[in-house]
Order: C-alpha cells, then sequence, then structure tokens
C-alpha cells in the first residue's frame, strides 16, 4: 500500500470500454509525515476521493481486486481515504 495525495484529474475520452465511467487521478505518492515523494501514479479511484486529500493507493494485482476493478487494466487504485496518521515511537 502507498500514501498518496490527490493533485489533479486524467480526462481520457478514448480508452478501454472497462475503464468507462471511472475516475482517472494524478496521485503523488507522500511520507507519514505528509512530505512528497518523487514520482506520480493514475490511479482509479474507487472510493470517491477529492483533491488534495491524503489517500490510500494499491497496485499490482491488488489494485485489480479494488472495488469495480475486477478484470479491468488498472495498476492502481484508492481504495482509502486517510483521516489520520499516527506513529508511535
Amino acid at each position: 500500500m502507498i500514501l498518496a495525495r490527490i493533485l489533479g484529474t486524467v480526462v481520457a475520452t478514448r480508452k478501454d470500454e472497462r475503464l468507462h465511467g471511472k475516475k482517472l487521478l494524478i496521485v503523488r505518492p507522500v511520507t507519514p509525515e505528509g512530505k512528497d515523494e518523487s514520482g506520480y501514479l493514475v490511479a482509479v479511484d474507487t472510493v470517491g476521493a477529492g483533491f488534495r486529500e491524503t489517500v490510500v493507493v494499491v497496485s499490482g494485482s491488488s489494485a485489480r481486486m479494488a472495488q469495480g476493478c475486477k478484470d479491468c487494466p488498472v495498476d492502481a487504485a484508492i481504495v482509502g481515504i486517510v483521516d489520520t496518521i499516527q506513529i508511535e515511537g
């Protein structure tokens, strides 16, 4: 699982028919402290996340197991919206 922040959306009028009706969001991985890490991902939103929210992203075969993504050509899916992060120690 990856912690990430939503930065924007991707609009693709022509795409695989299994992706029709799915919201594609651009996310950037972040540290547990909320600092940006390098790189970006395009992830399918399965939870109704919004701009600048911190989310949990799964990738690979786990992404294809997310709600509504079975048998879809996805490599990353947003599966949770983070309320708080608590680090002990």
